[in-house]
């Protein structure tokens, strides 16, 4: 497996290069953004470790414009930056996890396993299909069926969909339904989602087949299987 670190500072690359070959990792080396981000674009890696603070190009840029790019390596940020805005600024451009300079090796490697298992688990998942009990979503037609009967969705209405069965059970919020489907990053304050809600509800439910869709007063919305 191979990993790409991309980090200034020559003790700590050269560390961390050993480091990882001797737990049999291959390593490609950068020290500075520019030459990171050309390296992440056009390599085969399992895993970027990414310095925040680089020359040329700093590793937030980095970071954004791989995932721009639909590049979607897991990325572990390394940084003396340990306030919490900061970490969560991280993770909003893309990061997988963060880790604090210094840190101890036993729990950068443990965190390097992490991903990489996380990222091969994800890889054997990819499916075509959703289902929660009779109700059917294919993936790449983009038809959704209940029973026998197509349902005729707009765009939103898929999504929302799709993101609601791809954590049936789960009481997902008004906030992250807007993060997740509108691409908000908060709560604009609409009666957006009731509205798809209540049209999802009349296409899916239909008949007085058993209701899928549930609002959760003062939490959010949850798919749940009919009994």
């Amino acid at each position: 497996m191979r990993i790409l670190v991309i980090e200034d500072n020559q003790t700590t690359r050269q560390y961390l290069q050993k480091a990882l070959q001797e737990q049999g990792y291959e390593v490609d080396l950068a020290d500075n953004g520019q030459d990171g981000l050309f390296l992440a674009l056009e390599g085969d890696h399992q895993l970027i470790l990414l310095d925040r603070m680089l020359p040329k190009l700093d590793g937030l840029t980095v970071l954004s414009t791989l995932r721009n790019a639909g590049k979607q390596t897991p990325v572990l940020i390394l940084s003396a930056l340990d306030s919490v805005s900061e970490r969560v600024k991280g993770l909003r451009e893309g990061g997988d996890d963060y880790l604090i300079k210094p840190f101890a090796l036993s729990e950068l490697l443990i965190r390097i396993e992490i991903l990489i298992q996380r990222k091969n688990q994800s890889s054997e998942k990819v499916t075509s299909s959703l289902q929660v009990s009779d109700l059917k979503m294919d993936l790449l037609s983009h038809k959704v069926y209940r029973g026998l009967n197509e349902i005729k969705l707009q765009p939103k209405e898929f999504k929302l969909l799709r993101y609601l069965m791809e954590h049936s059970g789960q009481v997902l919020s008004r906030s992250l339904l807007f993060e997740a489907v509108w691409d908000y990053q908060f709560d604009p304050q609409t009666n957006v989602i009731d509205v798809h809600l209540a049209r999802l509800r009349k296409k899916v439910e239909f008949d007085g087949l058993p209701p899928l869709l549930e609002t959760v007063r003062g939490t959010g919305y949850r798919m749940v299987a009919s009994k």
